[in-house]
């Protein structure tokens, strides 16, 4: 699959990149998707969930009425899981929600993230470029010549590069990450891809194509 390279003015720059159709060109597994979208939220998780028992509840332990001839149900302690402000029956407690997933299922993951972009012609490849400061202006002028100002856009860019983040910190539909930090969830959450030229050879080189 061959896509043109823009500049930052949204200009074509007359060169071609060729996505490798072992990482943008095989058929989407989504089962594979599935499981590592289901790990990275599931890795997101606190799980500090805590509700007390009756055993923690703070109260007298003394059995509220008779057991016999009171016409109603009996009654143990205050702490009862059957009256107000009783502790709870099997409730949520601290636990670990994170889980393991086999490399090369990942892999699979990410490779069929990038195919299903592709396969929507939701992928955009520009030069490598840089701000001279860290302004807001200037990444929202890039948005304006890429003519994606109104959609949820995640940049990948091969190395880690302050003023390029910092320009976007300050839109909400705007990420930008390394080809290191990219995951399934994040690939997918978008609605364009912005690959720099050097960002896509990192991703190719990381699946060693």
């Amino acid at each position: 699959m061959e896509v043109k390279v823009l500049n930052i003015k949204g200009e074509e720059t007359g060169r071609v990149v060729t996505l490798n159709e072992s990482v943008f060109g095989i058929e989407p597994n989504e089962h594979a998707i599935y499981l590592d979208v289901k790990q990275y939220l599931a890795n997101q998780r606190q799980g500090t969930h805590k509700t007390k028992e009756r055993s923690e509840i703070a109260g007298s332990t003394k059995k509220l009425g008779r057991q016999k001839g009171g016409g109603g149900a009996r009654r143990g302690d205050i702490k009862s899981p059957l009256l107000h402000g009783g502790g709870r029956v099997f409730g949520p407690t601290p636990r670990d929600y994170s889980f393991k997933l086999n490399k090369k299922l990942k892999q699979l993951a990410r490779k069929s993230a990038f195919s299903a972009k592709a396969a929507e012609n939701a992928i955009v490849v520009v030069e490598d470029f840089n701000f001279e400061a860290p302004k807001t202006k200037d990444m929202v002028a890039l948005l304006n010549n890429l003519k994606i100002d109104n959609k949820k856009s995640l940049f990948v860019l091969n190395a880690q590069n302050n003023t390029v983040y910092l320009s976007a910190k300050n839109l909400p539909k705007v990420k930008v990450l390394t080809t290191s930090e990219l995951s399934t969830y994040k690939i997918l959450d978008c609605a364009v891809l912005v690959l720099t030229e050097s960002a896509v050879s990192g991703i190719e080189q990381h699946f060693k194509v």
